[in-house]
């Protein structure tokens, strides 16, 4: 009688699964970031621009775009095998900023995409995190007419805390992204270290 050798199954993984925002100023791509990276058909609500909003819709430097995130954008993408990300993008127009306070519950970070042809257009993202102490990573999209800048250079310019993490990226390029996402959850989690360790006397 022969006997084989018992395998083992591994017992598969249940992924930790952690919310994360892609916000910042309109056409700064945000939708484009997160479909670049989404392992998953990106859901998007998307309408075209109408000439209802051109008073309030403010296209300097994004003369070409004729569509807008009303809602939201959604995607995900698995860092590892016991860890997925979701995407939230958010709409970028102040008119939608209502809808950022639902988006926000239970994020563990997010991202400030930013584009230094309009540098001031991220200011309220970044504002946004800081006052409800969500961690945040700045992200450069490197369109390809925009002036190169140092990182430290716009980290002055947006005037950060020294420990907010800036990188330059490419919002279309899924290697790209996918670092600025590493970036963000190592920071919330080094944050969080430390919200969690005792204060010293």
């Amino acid at each position: 009688m022969a006997f084989g050798r018992s395998s083992r199954r591994k017992r598969p993984v249940e992924p930790v699964t952690l919310k994360i925002l892609v916000a910042g100023g309109f056409g700064v791509g945000k939708t484009t970031m997160v479909g670049a990276v989404s392992e998953i058909r990106p859901l998007r609500t998307e309408e075209r621009l109408s000439e209802a909003g051109r008073p309030v819709d403010d296209l300097a430097g994004v003369e070409g775009k004729n569509t807008t995130t009303v809602a939201m954008d959604f995607g995900r993408i698995t860092l590892r095998e016991d860890l997925v990300l979701y995407l939230f993008g958010t709409p970028g127009q102040d008119r939608f900023w209502f809808l950022w306070d639902e988006l926000a519950q239970g994020a563990l970070g997010a991202v400030v995409l930013a584009d230094t042809r309009r540098l001031e257009d991220c200011f309220a993202a970044v504002d946004y995190f800081e006052r409800r102490a969500i961690p945040f990573t700045v992200a450069v999209n490197l369109f390809e007419d925009a002036e190169r800048f140092p990182t430290e250079t716009v980290r002055a310019a947006l005037d950060l805390d020294p420990e907010v993490p800036v990188l330059l990226c490419d919002a279309r390029d899924r290697t790209s992204v996918r670092d600025v996402l590493v970036a963000v959850v190592e920071h919330a989690m080094v944050r969080a270290d430390g919200a969690r360790e005792p204060a010293t006397t």
